[in-house]
């Protein structure tokens, strides 16, 4: 055991880790949940650790040896994959000094057993004075859960993509299989499954706009800005050199704030990404309501699609499949709306120069950002790609059903469909099949009836017809 002191007291740290005072108190007073801060916030805190140490040895501030101490124990930790010793639990308070302290500490115990090797006396590493120099955690926290976004992102974009090529696949391949549109869950228009699917990509498309200006917005960092944004305790050369940089080393695009104040206080970039991610849900959980409602039945429900079958539906009802991939999204859905709210409370919540409730938003948006991609992604692998289209029997019942009156009328004139309509629903045959019998249209036209062109432009038909002397009244 070893005795380390804080402004609060001692405590007993064990030899064997890495960790020190700060986090075993944090571990202590936050035993909210097992789950511990995400790797992606630690993965870009060591990052923004390198890069600092770079810019304050450029600085003058902090000696080469130091420098290349903290650099070196930050690459093993990032190339080993070894979080085991950041302990801090995800849920904390203190607006993450609890998270920066903990990796401060590692990084710190590290770089003396670095510089320890081969008997050599250890050089004294300290967690504040050196790998914190020219830091707050008013500017590394917000900056590496920023930068965690922005590589959580990156797979959701792609995820999303593939659900819209996936989807404008499916509208060319179904561009002429007609089915019931419907408004208010009653027969309405006939309409195309091409012009369905086609829907759904560009609702989806709008979610990729969406999501990549949240990606703009997380790209403007506050490093630099040290406590509440002021910069102080940082150097000019510093502030110049770190977020260039941290680019250099994490492979991503942040830009200093122009303001850092405002950046260091205010939460709204977190907002942004939430909101998008909620748009995004609710977007997929009504395309999975689609799905489920579309492929019911098989009997007694719409029976318009076929969903592959993933799994046995029922320990009681033999034979009975569910629709368990849309049912698995919409969870997610509703998962990603509640993480929302609370980002959006977190943020609201704030006072004055620090928003002390990052950790839950970031816990919120991380969570959400991988939960969604990865539900997108089992979306298109065992749902979307595999759906067919029941063409014929959706054919059938536009022709049987009364939406083509709405093709009719303006072909027959209102009074003449309307007591069309009704006979056919009286005899119980298409209305096709009265057109036909009566002869009230040409049997080239009546055969088309349903036909993408005809149901584009209904108008130009009748014109055309009227040109080639048809009596359409």
């Amino acid at each position: 055991m070893r005795i380390e002191k804080d402004c609060i007291g001692e405590m007993f740290v064990p030899d064997n880790v890495l960790y020190g005072i700060h986090s075993l108190r944090a571990k202590h007073n936050f035993p909210i949940t097992d789950e511990r801060v995400d790797h992606a916030i630690i993965q870009s805190y060591l990052q923004i650790k390198k890069a600092a140490a770079l810019a304050n040895e450029k600085a003058g501030t902090l000696d080469k040896q130091k420098s290349a101490l903290i650099i070196s124990a930050c690459n093993q930790l990032l190339f080993s994959n070894d979080y085991s010793a950041f302990i801090v639990p995800a849920i904390q308070g203190g607006a993450g000094t609890s998270t920066n302290m903990n990796v401060n500490e590692v990084v710190a115990q590290l770089a003396m057993r670095i510089s320890a090797q081969g008997g050599k006396s250890a050089t004294e590493i300290k967690p504040n004075d050196d790998v914190n120099q020219s830091q707050s955690t008013n500017d590394t926290y917000p900056t590496a859960g920023k930068m965690a976004m922005l590589k959580r992102l990156s797979p959701l974009l792609t995820s999303i993509q593939k659900l819209v090529d996936t989807l404008s696949d499916k509208a060319e391949e179904y561009q002429s299989a007609i089915k019931v549109g419907r408004t208010q869950l009653q027969d309405a228009v006939p309409t195309t499954f091409g012009k369905t699917f086609s829907a759904y990509a560009s609702m989806f498309k709008r979610d990729l706009a969406r999501l990549k200006h949240a990606e703009k917005v997380l790209s403007q960092v506050n490093l630099g800005g040290t406590a509440i944004g002021t910069g102080i305790n940082a150097t000019e050369e510093y502030e110049a050199v770190v977020v260039p940089a941290l680019n250099q080393y994490s492979h991503l695009s942040l830009h200093q704030a122009g303001n850092l104040i405002d950046a260091t206080q205010n939460s709204d970039a977190f907002v942004t990404i939430s909101g998008a991610m909620k748009s995004l849900a609710a977007d997929l959980s009504k395309f999975s309501n689609d799905l489920r409602l579309l492929s019911s039945g098989p009997q007694a429900g719409l029976n318009e699609i076929e969903l592959p079958k993933k799994a046995a539906g029922s320990s009681i009802m033999p034979g009975k499949v569910n629709p368990i991939i849309p049912e698995v999204v919409n969870q997610v859905a509703f998962e990603t709306i509640g993480n929302d709210v609370t980002v959006t409370m977190a943020a609201e919540s704030g006072q004055l120069e620090l928003n002390a409730f990052e950790p839950i938003m970031f816990k919120s948006i991380l969570t959400s950002e991988q939960h969604l991609a990865r539900a997108i992604d089992t979306l298109v692998d065992n749902c979307v790609s595999g759906i067919t289209v029941n063409t014929d029997y959706c054919r059938d019942e536009v022709e049987h059903s009364s939406i083509a009156a709405t093709v009719l009328s303006p072909l027959l004139g209102y009074e003449k469909t309307t007591a069309l309509i009704k006979e056919a629903l009286a005899t119980k045959q298409s209305a096709k099949e009265i057109v036909k019998q009566k002869e009230l249209l040409p049997d080239a036209l009546v055969d088309n009836l349903f036909s993408p062109e005809v149901l584009t432009n209904v108008s130009k038909v009748k014109d055309e017809q009227s040109v080639a002397g048809s009596t359409l009244n």
